[in-house]
């Protein structure tokens, strides 16, 4: 039987994730917005930004600000916002 590597492991512990707040994913992850949680006006606002549910979009840093790809265009949001989206990370596909 073979061994599986860290990072195998490590990257099958992460695509078991199912919905989790955007806060928590690693930079370079594409995901799908599964939720928006939050007051209906921000709910409403964020929809109108392109982060509405079932989009997929791709998260480009995570640091202070948390930067994503949405459409051809990027959106930087704080910790505290990224927290309101809750999210599904998408398989790498396999070539």
């Amino acid at each position: 039987m073979k061994r599986q590597s860290k990072s195998e492991f490590r990257c099958q512990q992460e695509c078991r994730c199912e919905v989790c707040p955007l806060s928590q994913i690693k930079a370079g992850v594409a995901v799908r917005i599964k939720q928006l949680c939050g007051a209906p006006e921000l709910q409403n606002r964020l929809r109108e930004l392109g982060l509405g549910e079932d989009r997929i979009i791709k998260l480009l840093t995570s640091q202070t600000n948390f930067i994503c790809q949405v459409c051809n265009a990027r959106l930087a949001i704080s910790q505290q916002l990224a927290q309101l989206i809750l999210v599904e990370p998408l398989r790498p596909a396999v070539v």
